[in-house]
Formats: structure tokens, sequence, C-alpha cells
């Protein structure tokens, strides 16, 4: 089952830990005895940029699910609860051609999603220290790119495939990346290279997103910071 959020502010980003404010549960036939051992957590996001983001995460159910069951994702911020609910439902079923019809990426069905080759593995740092982080994709070229202009430039038109960025998915506080920006090419491997600045010390997952227009691939690195 895919989540996404929707977050009503247009520049705030919040932080919410995994706990009683943020936590995903299985409801119905007794629950899931695991949400107690973890406290809900099922790898969502605890950091939430403003606006809509789509299918930010997954959560994978059990064979034995029944109609009845249930999963759960309850966010309270500002003293307001919000719950996002996801039950089986044939007629709700994802696949790859909804998935990019959901982000506008029309319906190449033999486009298949970018690749992560190589990205960087788990680091720990000590403040004020920062650290760089790479992380390199490459793509079916499909879908074909749209091309994009920028009434800045010359006028010259270049084709906008393969892009791929990073974003702070976990941690206690927000992280500042240099460059902020995203790398992109189309038909040749992307590498996006960033340097990352931490507030406080704690635990983070930093995202890279390669994203081919239509479809999304993800490669996670935790952070420790001291």
């Amino acid at each position: 089952m895919y989540f996404g959020y929707m977050n009503r502010n247009y520049e705030e980003e919040l932080d919410i830990a995994i706990g009683p404010d943020n936590n995903v549960v299985f409801t119905g036939v007794g629950g899931d005895a695991r949400d107690a051992e973890n406290g809900g957590d099922k790898g969502q996001p605890t950091h939430f940029y403003p606006r809509r983001q789509r299918m930010v995460f997954s959560v994978v159910i059990p064979k034995d699910w029944g109609l009845e069951r249930k999963v759960v994702w309850t966010l309270t911020t500002g003293g307001k609860t919000n719950v996002a609910k996801g039950w089986l439902q044939p007629e709700w079923q994802i696949n790859k051609e909804v998935i990019m019809q959901e982000v506008g990426g029309g319906a190449d069905l033999e486009n298949q999603a970018p690749v992560f080759t190589s990205g960087s593995g788990p680091q720990t740092v000590t403040l004020p220290n920062t650290v760089t982080l790479t992380a390199t994709a490459q793509d079916d070229g499909r879908p074909k790119p749209r091309v994009v202009r920028d009434i800045e430039d010359t006028g010259a038109a270049a084709p906008s495939g393969l892009s791929v960025r990073w974003i702070q998915y976990r941690g206690p506080a927000g992280v500042t990346f240099e460059p902020g920006g995203a790398a992109s090419g189309y038909q040749k491997p992307v590498t996006a290279t960033m340097t990352a600045r931490f507030k406080a010390p704690g635990v983070y997952v930093l995202r890279a997103i390669a994203n081919d227009g239509a479809l999304l691939t993800f490669h996670d690195v935790t952070v420790t910071v001291k």
C-alpha cells in the first residue's frame, strides 16, 4: 500500500518523530504484535516538505490480509490529528500504469523505473562537520523527455530526461543541502553529489530520488550525527 501526504504549508517543513505523533499500525483481527515492538514504525517519513508529496513510502502487508483489516497512518502536529487508512479494494489496485498517470508521466507501458548503479553507504559525522554523499542512476530513456525551455537562456531547448536529487527523509531536525537542486541528463548515467549540513545530533535518513518523469526509484543513506 502506497502513502503520501499533503502539507498545507507553502514554506514550513515539519519534523515529527516516530511514536505517538507519527505511527503506522495494522488494525483488525488482533492488529499486529510488531506494532507494540517498533512503536508503529513502518518506514514512514519523519521530515515533511511543503505541499503535496505523492507515494512517499509503501507498506507491505501479509499474504493473509482480509478485507476487514486496515493500515492506519496517524500524524499529530499543532494539536491536530490526521489519519490515513488503507485497505484492500480491487478497483483501487495500483500498477505501473496507474503510478505513471498519477504523476502525469503518461502511460508508456514499456517504461522501466530508473536504477541506482552506485551510491554512498552509511555515514557517521561529528558536529559541526558536514558529510558529502553521491548517487548515480541510469535509465532506459523512456518516456521520451519533454522539452524544457528556460526563458532566461539563449532560447536553446534542452530535453529533461532522468533527474537525481537528494532530500531529507528522516531526522530530528532540518538538514541543509549544498547544492540544493537536481542533477539531470538523458541517455546517460546521472550522478548527484551533495554536501549535507546538520543542526542537531541524531540518526538521519537522506534519500536520493531518481525520476524519469514517470517512475521513481529511491536510494537511502543513514547518517549518524554525533
